[in-house]
């Protein structure tokens, strides 16, 4: 890459460049602005003085060198004077160029300690070496320039290639986490747009790395519990062949049936994760839909307010069913649904009198296929139900968790409240 294809480059140059042109322009407008004009107006003023101090043009020639010398004292300057046709009348102190050698109201170009030149009321010309140039030693006005410009660029340096090292780094994360490195995040800087910038790349990769563990535990956990069903199926198709009585073929049909639930969750997991909005959304009155769900089940109770929710009915009814088939699997009858009102919020609880869940695992069980040990038992898991129940809520705007050990909650934004 040449070195002028850079960012920090071109914004460096951009900077010191827009810097150094403000300083010349600053300078031309001081050239011909007022401040030249009152310096031409002190020129006049110190004419009129000086033709006072020298006297009378006509005086004899010793009267108006002593007038000169006693005026370069005062000035602690060098001085010579000419008459109006040019001719020299008398020095002081160092040699002087002639007047044509210099010009009008400038110093003498190149010259090691500038003189300067202006023509008296009566016609005469001086020209002097003021005691600031004969006495100072120092830089110029360009020289002076210069050291800004120096200064402009050392200072504009650090902020140029502090904002595009963060991008820079910026863009090292971002090919890093294409290169396959979802771990990978940036520091994020300031309060400014590269840091809101890099914050949200972190978030972004964050979440990527979030749906890409979520479906890695997916596949595996769904090639563990479909093994078992499928070794049902082997084995009863197996006997099958020996023996073909009811009760056999009773049992490989809810084999089927279960496999094909299974299956059914993981594609629905799949295309919520794939979701960004809800396909259908119509009024609903989620106590209605508690209902008709309740009713497919034994000891379920349903009770609350009548409240309208903008959503999905399938999947709302996909919650409702999932919660309700997760209490009677983990937990015990009586199971109590109850639908209200809370702000500009609509609530749906779902209780059993099981034992519930211990606070360290009520986050977990909305993962998919969580598995928790429950002592002799063995292992207890959700499997796909309330995850599927978490992300159709979250399409809705809402929510679902664990209030307490035996009670789900959905959260869901209210129609009309």
């Amino acid at each position: 890459m040449r070195i002028f294809d850079r960012l920090f480059v071109k914004v460096y140059v951009t900077v010191v460049g827009t810097l150094l042109l403000a300083l010349l322009v600053s300078v031309a407008l001081w050239s011909t602005g007022p401040e030249q004009a009152m310096a031409r107006k002190s020129f006049g003023m110190a004419s009129g003085l000086a033709s006072a101090a020298l006297g009378d043009p006509d005086a004899p020639a010793a009267d108006q060198q002593a007038a000169i010398r006693r005026l370069s004292e005062l000035l602690e300057s060098d001085l010579a004077i000419y008459d109006r046709t040019g001719r020299l009348v008398g020095t002081a102190g160092a040699p002087l160029p002639p007047p044509e050698e210099i010009d009008e109201d400038r110093p003498r170009s190149g010259a090691r300690n500038p003189v300067w030149k202006f023509h008296l009321r009566d016609g005469r010309v001086i020209v002097i070496r003021p005691p600031f140039q004969r006495h100072v030693r120092g830089p110029g006005f360009l020289a002076h320039l210069a050291a800004v410009g120096l200064v402009l660029a050392i200072g504009s340096f650090p902020v140029a290639r502090g904002l595009t090292r963060r991008l820079e780094r910026l863009q090292q994360g971002v090919e890093t986490l294409g290169a396959g490195n979802l771990g990978v995040r940036v520091k994020v800087e300031g309060r400014d747009e590269v840091a809101r910038v890099a914050e949200s790349f972190n978030n972004a990769a964050a979440r990527i790395e979030q749906l890409v563990n979520a479906h890695r535990l997916l596949l595996a956990n769904a090639s563990h519990e479909l093994r078992t069903p499928l070794t049902r199926l082997r084995l009863g198709v197996e006997r099958l062949g020996t023996s073909a009585d009811d009760t056999m073929r009773a049992g490989v049909a809810a084999d089927i049936a279960e496999l094909d639930a299974l299956i059914d969750e993981i594609l629905l997991t799949s295309r919520l994760d794939a979701m960004r909005a809800l396909d259908t959304v119509e009024d609903v009155d989620l106590l209605a839909l508690a209902a008709e769900e309740a009713s497919r089940c034994d000891d379920v109770t349903v009770g609350g307010t009548a409240v309208t929710v903008r959503g999905d009915p399938r999947l709302l009814r996909r919650i409702i069913r999932n919660l309700l088939e997760n209490a009677g699997r983990h937990g015990r009858p009586p199971v109590e649904v109850d639908v209200s009102r809370a702000d500009a919020q609509v609530l749906l609880k779902v209780t059993d009198a099981g034992e519930g869940v211990p606070p360290q695992d009520r986050e977990r069980v909305f993962e998919p296929f969580f598995r928790r040990p429950t002592g002799a038992a063995g292992e207890t898991g959700a499997g796909l139900g309330l995850a599927i129940a978490r992300q159709a809520a979250r399409l809705h705007g809402g929510d679902v968790a664990l209030q307490s050990a035996s009670t789900f909650v959905v959260t869901l934004p209210g129609c009309g409240i």
